[in-house]
């Protein structure tokens, strides 16, 4: 039990290898390279008890956020999905926006930054002006697996457009190694410090080490510490978890850390925080259109 009536996954995956070739995802993926279909996802939200999820964007491409949001438009446990825009084209980005933002669904963005080659992304003088845009719609910022080439950047970004609400996917994925923690904590310090950002408890699985509460525990003490429980949110980051439990394993280990958290935080981990960041109004049951 999470203690709360209500549960908003904000982080999930749905997709369809006959949309795209999802380039990240090669043979060496294994079970992942599959189509994880809207019905999947939805069984697995029923089975969990999870009443509604934020689709999240998994391919830098139009295609990807067409599909996402037409899932939304026919499955009525979709709270909202982000999506993807050319951000180091202003021009294309502007036109991109005016589409999303004319479906209901629409709710944010984001680039699959450690898939890009250029280090200094969140940098540019053209993604800056993008996201000088995404502020002034109030949608917010999704940033992927910024550790650990893009997690100083992205304190950069929340210095330099104080105006852009920039979520922290995944607590920025943080190393297990002592040196690397060390340093993944100063700079999730520095971003913490910023007030336009929040992080998701998401995506914590590492390949090859443990998916426990215990192993987890140092990565989310620091989290609940810099951030408090009013800017985390819960992300099953489901299908990504399928070779670590799943998405009973994902949920039960945040529910697990979430234990210490009073009945109003768990609250606002599993469901508050990613309604106020993402515009959302979360129904129980899983209704979203009602």
């Amino acid at each position: 039990m999470t203690g709360t009536h209500r549960i908003l996954d904000a982080h999930l995956h749905v997709w369809d290898l006959s949309v795209s070739e999802y380039a990240w995802l090669p043979p060496a993926h294994g079970r992942l390279r599959a189509s994880f279909t809207p019905q999947k996802a939805r069984r697995e939200l029923t089975a969990a008890g999870v009443d509604a999820a934020i689709l999240v964007q998994a391919e830098d491409s139009e295609g990807d956020t067409t599909y996402l949001l037409d899932v939304a438009s026919h499955q009525p446990w979709v709270a909202g999905v982000v999506g993807w825009i050319q951000l180091d084209d202003p021009e294309r980005a502007e036109q991109q926006l005016a589409r999303w933002t004319a479906h209901p669904a629409f709710c944010g963005i984001r680039h699959l930054v450690h898939n890009d080659p250029r280090n200094d992304f969140l940098a540019l003088p053209n993604v800056r002006r993008s996201l000088a845009m995404v502020a002034e719609l109030g949608l917010p910022f999704d940033v992927p697996d910024a550790w650990p080439r893009h997690l100083e950047g992205t304190v950069s970004l929340a210095r330099a457009v104080p105006g852009l609400s920039i979520v922290l996917d995944h607590l920025g994925k943080p190393p297990r190694d002592a040196v690397g923690q060390d340093r993944w904590r100063l700079c999730l310090r520095e971003l913490a410090a910023c007030p336009n950002t929040t992080a998701k408890v998401s995506g914590l699985q590492t390949p090859g080490q443990p998916f426990t509460p215990e192993a987890i525990r140092p990565a989310w003490d620091t989290a609940v510490e810099l951030f408090g429980p009013s800017r985390l949110m819960y992300g099953g980051d489901w299908p990504m978890t399928t070779d670590f439990g799943g998405y009973p394993a994902a949920l039960s280990l945040a529910t697990t850390l979430a234990e210490q958290l009073s009945p109003r935080e768990r609250g606002q981990l599993f469901a508050g925080t990613a309604e106020r960041v993402y515009h959302r109004t979360v129904q129980e049951g899983g209704d979203q259109r009602a």
